[in-house]
């Protein structure tokens, strides 16, 4: 049998993205992604989903590092399910965790100076020469 749990989102992040510790010093971020739906005939306004995530490691710093509400980010990785007791009740979460998130545009829905070619790059933008082992991610 074949089992298959992989999802791809591409929205917008409702809040900047904040990363905590765990006792080990292992970071985790959540987040939540805003995904508009097709607007329905004869609706006034478009509705969105609103999708839990977590990222951990490399993937949570990045996201601290240089994640902002608005920017849209594409999400790669599989839903998965968990409970806990709170209040003498059980709560049953359904979220993300993610694999890969990249970053696809700021909040105006530019693309950010990062992805951009050095040879398109403003004039006003410095173009940094960096190797790869000095980049955060």
């Amino acid at each position: 049998m074949i089992n298959m749990n992989t999802v791809q989102l591409v929205g917008r992040l409702t809040k900047d993205v904040e990363v905590r510790k765990t006792q080990s010093g292992i970071s985790t971020a959540s987040f939540t992604v805003a995904i508009d739906r097709p607007k329905a005939k004869g609706a006034e306004k478009a509705e969105a989903d609103f999708i839990n995530c977590t990222a951990w490691r490399g993937t949570a710093d990045f996201l601290g590092n240089y994640a902002k509400k608005g920017a849209v980010v594409s999400v790669e990785g599989r839903i998965q399910t968990r409970s806990y007791e709170k209040d003498g009740a059980r709560v049953y979460v359904t979220e993300v965790l993610a694999n890969n998130v990249q970053l696809m545009g700021g909040a105006g829905g530019t693309t950010p100076a990062a992805a951009k070619p050095a040879t398109e790059a403003p004039a006003e933008e410095p173009v940094l020469d960096i190797g790869d082992d000095e980049l955060p991610f």
